[in-house]
């Protein structure tokens, strides 16, 4: 079967050149007419000659497919809803997550065919990847996320990671579905973002903070103006009134990048109602501190193994952005700018919300005072007692909280 579908393989590209046919930007439907084109005509003249047979008609039909206008033997693994992400060690050492659990799949792969697979991932994305530029991120067409490094940043093989779009919930009530998050926590939620808190979602990689930011999103109400910052697209708001911001990477010349910083800067420029990013790793933090402090509520994401750790992380992070921010001025912003810090986590593959955490605006001993809401026991996630910060936002919006938190 190997040799039918190499020599059908290479009659599909060759009429792929010959009518201008780019699998890139065509959709799949047009290719895979050239391919039953081809595959006809093939089996025609399989019987009158020495042709190899092709006994599996369909395999190869997916196959050449595959290989011409998706990415090869990734596609598989790609096509495979279970699968979350996939990464490459090198030719021979390619991975897959499949509910949360780390698998060696038994796909390999040619130097070459890596190389070749990269740029048709980079070719709609329109960045770039070289010794000047050893690393990239980019968007696929199906919205996935694409991370590749290259030697001799690597020790010696291409790294790639391709974190699949795998939004299993829009809404949180899908969430709760899922056995992700309670139902009253999820009240909660929905009541908070409707009261204009500032929320920050924390946990670890693959935890499903992009996930939860786009259930928040879907809380906000539907007359508000939305601007959200992203490295690479992969919210989904939802909203009738959204500009979705990404950033850009220097061209040949080392200019025009955009980064995430100058996008919180523009988006302020933009008379948003809210603002949501992303999520923070650097200097970033310290805009997105004065745009939380500008009057409008907003949303972001941040790694970290807890809610108290992420609090401590907001506190350090905007001191990247110049020797002029001191640590005086950062604590109280943040008391002020952040109210909720929701941290996910993941328990035998699952994700789940662990923790609800309050912070009151108030510093004691150079200290942001928190208070812990929402906690998770073996009955779930369970309410602490404590009232959340601002119930005067809660109640301008007609939310009553005795009732909500019953």
């Amino acid at each position: 079967m190997e040799n039918a579908l190499v020599l059908v393989e290479e009659e599909v590209r060759e009429l792929v050149r010959r009518r201008g046919v780019d699998p890139a930007n065509d959709s799949s439907t047009s290719v895979g007419r050239l391919v039953d084109e081809v595959l006809g005509e093939y089996e025609l003249r399989m019987h009158s000659s020495n042709l190899p047979i092709i006994r599996d008609r369909a395999a190869v039909r997916k196959a050449v497919l595959d290989r011409v206008a998706g990415f090869g033997a990734l596609q598989e693994l790609i096509d495979d809803p279970e699968v979350e992400e996939i990464w490459i060690n090198s030719p021979a050492s390619i991975f897959c997550a499949r509910q949360g659990r780390h698998v060696l799949t038994n796909v390999t792969l040619e130097p070459d065919e890596i190389r070749d697979l990269v740029e048709r991932m980079l070719r709609t994305s329109g960045r770039r990847l070289d010794l000047s530029t050893p690393f990239v991120d980019a968007t696929l067409p199906d919205g996935s996320r694409l991370h590749v490094v290259i030697p001799d940043i690597t020790r010696r093989h291409w790294a790639i990671n391709v974190r699949k779009f795998v939004v299993r919930a829009h809404r949180l009530e899908e969430l709760v579905r899922l056995g992700s998050l309670d139902p009253a926590v999820a009240g909660f939620m929905d009541a908070s973002v409707r009261a204009g808190l500032n929320i920050v979602v924390s946990g670890a990689t693959q935890s499903g903070k992009t996930t939860m930011l786009n259930c928040l999103a879907g809380c906000v109400p539907g007359g508000e103006r939305v601007i959200s910052c992203e490295e690479v697209f992969e919210l989904q708001v939802g909203l009738p009134d959204v500009v979705s911001l990404q950033t850009r990477q220097a061209n040949l010349e080392g200019k025009g990048e955009i980064d995430l910083r100058r996008l919180v800067v523009e988006a302020l420029r933009m008379r948003p109602d809210r603002i949501i990013v992303g999520e923070v790793r650097g200097k970033e933090a310290f805009d997105l501190l004065v745009a939380l402090n500008s009057g409008f509520p907003g949303m972001t994401s941040i790694h970290a193994n807890s809610a108290h750790e992420a609090l401590v992380k907001l506190q350090t992070l905007p001191l990247l952005a110049g020797e002029n921010v001191s640590h005086s001025f950062v604590v109280p912003t943040v008391a002020a700018a952040i109210d909720l810090i929701i941290h996910l986590g993941q328990r035998e593959g699952r994700r789940r919300t662990m923790q609800v955490l309050g912070v009151t605006g108030r510093i004691e001993a150079d200290r942001i005072e928190t208070t812990s809401l929402f906690e998770r026991s073996q009955l779930g996630l369970e309410w602490t007692g404590h009232r959340p910060p601002h119930p005067e936002r809660f109640e301008a919006v007609g939310i009553d909280l005795t009732e909500l938190l019953r």
